[in-house]
């Protein structure tokens, strides 16, 4: 592809984005496909001459859109949003066109230093206080792993990496049932064991750790001879929205002198509107703290900002200097690849910048809040039909509900076939979870995009479906 061509596919390429992107409430927001289809469709063997750019395409638009989940639907009230604003995805078309490895400050300042300020402008805007740095990583997952091999380090005095973890004391790390599961990946993967990570039970509206049980189990693993090294809490958890006494489980980490990582990937979002902080009120007190951009706040994943307390102990654990990735010359500058397990890094700051001066954090304020009215509103609305019941309370934006059909003996059954078929009829996008053993919908608000009136063609297509099924 020359540069005319190349010119020629990337007007071409951007006019078929802002086509698609407008015809979103046309389409259903998951294909109704069958598992394999796409795969026998494409050649089994790779091309052995190359193929003119128009087959190309005109493949992609037969046989991949057809089968891809529309996440930027504005009618997507499944999982957490996976937003990408349009001024994102224009920020993205500049980063894969120049595609730089960011790895060192050397290898492109601009990215280093511009990840330096936008990660301080959110921190500014989440009302955390001066003193903490921190780094955009790939995903919660990473930041997650990042804050468990710290909690590693520090417990064994920074000889985990050293010497490994044979012989060395069983080590424990503590945190609810409602943590996302990247947190036991990260346990399996720092090489302490599933076994390791004790669940504290839970209590309340919002699931929260119970803080004396779990300085009881701190207590009780000390005397066994066991060495504990850090908590996970989380605001906003995935299934419910479970959120930990952010203040109770500093002051335990504290008095035990342990790493606190705190898990807010989606709810962070919320925390640029004052009125919401309460939900981690004790925030300083967390050695790291996590959140994703590219949930709730409209940047293209991935985007997932890691805040520090002390970044050195991160660094210390991480980083890796061989002569070949030295700064020579440069006292001071940071190298971000220090900051994360992997050593190639995107420019990932620039999406963000663009974000936050195109939207301003008032407009993403006033989407926020009208995301948390209108499941709220819903919420509401499904509470007072007397075949539904809200299962939990809206926690922002998100609830789960139950439909309880008369003739259904089996409401877990009923409930698994209504979201299976409201998914199928593909006006709307929702997911399930239990809640104390039983099954439940979840809904959430926090499409970039979406309107009261996409709440309300969801109030319609869950009734009438609902009710269609008893």
């Amino acid at each position: 592809m020359d540069n005319e061509e190349f010119r020629d596919w990337s007007r071409r390429a951007a006019d078929w984005g802002a086509d698609y992107r407008a015809s979103l409430r046309d389409r259903p927001v998951r294909p109704a496909i069958a598992p394999g289809k796409i795969f026998r469709s494409i050649e089994a063997s790779p091309p052995e001459a190359s193929e003119p750019m128009d087959t190309i395409f005109a493949d992609f638009e037969a046989k991949i859109v057809p089968g891809m989940t529309h996440w930027q639907h504005p009618r997507f009230f499944a999982y957490f949003p996976a937003n990408a604003a349009p001024v994102s995805v224009v920020a993205e078309y500049l980063v894969s066109a120049m595609a730089a490895q960011c790895m060192l400050w050397q290898t492109s300042p601009a990215a280093t230093e511009l990840e330096t300020r936008t990660v301080d402008w959110m921190r500014q805007a989440l009302g955390l206080p001066e003193g903490f740095s921190g780094v955009i990583q790939d995903s919660a997952s990473s930041a997650t792993l990042n804050a468990v091999l710290t909690m590693r380090e520090r417990a064994l005095d920074w000889q985990g990496n050293k010497k490994g973890l044979a012989g060395q004391a069983r080590l424990r790390i503590y945190s609810s049932d409602q943590v996302h599961t990247s947190i036991d990946r990260a346990i399996w993967v720092a090489g302490i064991g599933e076994d390791n990570l004790v669940r504290i039970p839970v209590a309340g509206r919002f699931r929260a750790m119970d803080t004396a049980a779990l300085e009881a189990a701190i207590v009780a693993d000390r005397n066994a001879g066991l060495l504990p090294a850090g908590i996970i809490a989380c605001v906003g958890g995935t299934s419910t929205g479970g959120t930990d006494d952010i203040s109770g489980v500093a002051a335990v980490a504290r008095r035990y002198g342990l790493y606190l990582h705190v898990d807010a990937a989606w709810a962070g979002s919320a925390m640029i509107c004052p009125e919401y902080r309460h939900f981690w009120t004790g925030i300083e007190g967390a050695d790291s703290i996590v959140f994703n951009p590219h949930k709730w706040l409209g940047a293209q994943f991935d985007c997932s900002i890691q805040f520090l307390r002390d970044p050195e102990s991160h660094v210390r654990t991480l980083a890796i200097k061989p002569d070949y990735l030295k700064t020579h010359g440069h006292d001071g500058v940071i190298n971000y690849s220090e900051w994360s397990v992997p050593l190639g890094r995107r420019f990932r700051a620039l999406k963000l910048w663009f974000l936050l001066r195109a939207h301003g954090l008032e407009n993403l304020r006033a989407m926020i809040r009208n995301h948390v009215a209108w499941s709220e509103g819903l919420a509401a609305r499904l509470a007072g039909e007397a075949d539904f019941e809200i299962v939990s309370q809206p926690m922002l934006s998100l609830f789960s509900f139950r439909h309880k059909p008369a003739s259904s003996a089996d409401d877990d059954e009923h409930n698994l076939r209504l979201v299976n078929a409201i998914n199928d009829d593909g006006r709307i996008y929702l997911t399930q979870t239990r809640v104390d053993g039983r099954v439940a919908i979840r809904f959430q608000v926090g499409q970039f995009e979406a309107t009261a009136e996409d709440v309300d063609v969801a109030f319609a297509v869950i009734r009438e479906i609902a009710r269609g099924m008893a």
